[in-house]
């Protein structure tokens, strides 16, 4: 039994891997959950006039993160940067559909982060319809 849990790093450290059984490379998912911005898209005139608020949901995978070795920030992503960038594409436009923006939310991820997958949700907390729902969304998710 190893009483000291730095030498059971040791030991996989030390441990070898022959070509079949190499250790598999981490991967990294960030997660954004009820980024809220108000918006001006949808299928009617009022919708795109007035506005409304949008529920963005956002993962991505990055394969490559050298915060899991060096514990630095700089050497990660700045979510801050991330819910500025989803809240630019979200609102630098308008568009009908929500399959749409979330569409051209994930290619900004895609593009600046180098994203290996990556999975927007954009949901409507009040949606224009004539019966009572909690929310309407769509989710768009890609992998590179």
């Amino acid at each position: 039994m190893i009483d000291d849990p730095d030498e059971l790093d040791d030991d996989l450290d030390e441990r070898e891997f022959d070509d079949e059984d190499e250790a598999p490379e981490p991967t990294v998912t960030i997660e954004i959950t009820g980024l809220s911005l108000y918006t001006r898209h949808g299928v009617s005139d009022a919708e795109r006039e007035l506005g409304q608020r949008l529920v963005l949901d956002i993962a991505f995978e990055l394969a490559d993160c050298d915060a899991m070795v060096t514990d630095r920030v700089e050497d990660t992503i700045d979510y801050a940067e991330v819910c500025e960038q989803v809240a630019l594409a979200a609102q630098e436009r308008s568009y009908k559909t929500l399959e749409r923006l979330c569409a051209a939310v994930v290619d900004r991820l895609v593009r600046r982060y180098g994203a290996e997958s990556v999975r927007v949700k954009a949901a409507k907390p009040e949606p224009p319809i004539p019966l009572p729902v909690d929310e309407v969304s769509v989710e768009v998710w890609r992998e590179t």
